[in-house]
């Protein structure tokens, strides 16, 4: 099954809605080079569906545009688990702060006697994270998971 195609951007002076436009573009082309399940395919299509379905150019585009973005990659990481580059970098950075940073934070704040000292888990999280999710990017690059496309937001 074949990917349907994105409508033509008029050119409209929005600089955040060409990039994201560039953007969505690329990953279709990056998905249109691999053997994708027909359900996957179906999926990818409804989004580019109901992006191809708004009427202007402006804003309403631009949150189409990011939703369908979003979706697509959710769906991929979660069925075949396929990833743009820096995915689990991404996610972990946050996820290191908030699973490994707080409580380290608390254990000093604690041990201190002073809970101004929290701040000093979230760099350690923070550092953590981005490690995990690092190692976790150049295993999918090894096993041939990564998609050829870094997602800005």
């Amino acid at each position: 099954m074949k990917l349907h195609e994105l409508n033509r951007l008029l050119n409209n002076g929005d600089p955040i809605l060409n990039e994201l436009y560039c953007q969505f573009t690329k990953l279709l082309i990056e998905l249109g080079k691999r053997e994708l399940p027909d359900e996957i395919v179906i999926s990818i299509n409804n989004d580019i569906d109901e992006i191809n379905s708004v009427a202007n150019n402006g804003k309403a585009l631009r949150k189409q545009i990011s939703k369908g973005q979003r979706r697509i990659i959710k769906l991929l990481e979660k069925d075949l688990k396929l990833v743009p580059i820096n995915y689990y970098r991404n996610v972990w950075t946050a996820l290191g702060m908030a699973v490994f940073g707080i409580p380290v934070g608390v254990a000093f704040g604690t041990s201190l006697g002073n809970m101004a000292y929290l701040a000093l888990g979230l760099p350690i999280g923070l550092a953590i994270g981005y490690g995990v999710g690092d190692a976790m990017d150049k295993k999918a690059l090894k096993e041939g998971r990564q998609l050829d496309i870094e997602i800005k937001y």
